[in-house]
């Protein structure tokens, strides 16, 4: 089908390749497009295979996931789902300043995968649950204190996209913002990507450390 999404994956372990394309490639509508085996092979295959969703591990030799995840951003050539077999370390703050759209470990099973890839590829963020409060908590403990001023754009925020940047920063979903605000998921997405603009974000992600930091909470 044209239509499916388009899956990359990479990671220096073919097994752990050969597991998640034996996941994805069951499902309805996904594709596995190609695989990479280090981060450079990965910017040169997503520059080639044009996918949707690179399943990127962070620990790769040589280039490693994160500037990998880096250049691939940067030229817009696809979403990326970072992996780890670490919930919070150095490496998942980096992979999420380069601007992955989020997260999952390495546990992740068949059907939270599929999910996932589908959330990314709707435009969606996602946070491994389990450590998605931890993870918040961990960056905003590493940052330096907060300054006088809240981060450049918050204070352009309308009401309301200040009540989508608390939910960010709560971690929910495109889907559970409507539920919580009352509006429908189309003008979720409306207002996310209004957010993510005025705070000069790159990833949703991005904007829930700003929430974070800047004390916009979610009641």
């Amino acid at each position: 089908m044209t239509d499916d999404i388009r899956v990359l994956v990479a990671d220096d372990h073919g097994a752990i390749r050969a597991g998640l394309r034996l996941m994805l490639d069951g499902a309805d509508g996904i594709t596995v497009v190609g695989e990479a085996a280090d981060g450079a092979a990965a910017v040169t295959n997503a520059r080639a295979l044009r996918p949707d969703v690179v399943l990127m591990d962070i620990r790769m030799p040589g280039t490693d996931g994160i500037e990998a995840t880096r250049a691939i951003v940067a030229e817009g050539l696809a979403d990326v789902l970072a992996l780890t077999t670490f919930d919070l370390d150095d490496y998942v703050r980096g992979v999420l300043a380069a601007g992955a759209v989020g997260f999952l470990l390495k546990t992740v099973g068949a059907a939270e995968l599929v999910e996932a890839v589908r959330r990314v590829a709707a435009g969606d963020g996602v946070l491994a649950p389990e450590v998605t409060r931890r993870l918040l908590a961990d960056l905003v403990a590493a940052a330096q204190p907060p300054a006088a001023t809240p981060a450049p754009g918050v204070d352009d925020l309308t009401a309301r996209e200040r009540d989508v940047l608390a939910c960010l920063g709560a971690g929910m979903s495109n889907a559970e913002i409507g539920r919580a605000l009352d509006i429908t998921e189309a003008t979720t997405k409306t207002h996310v990507t209004r957010v993510l603009a005025k705070l000069d974000c790159t990833s949703r992600l991005q904007a829930a450390l700003v929430a974070v930091e800047a004390g916009v909470v979610w009641r």
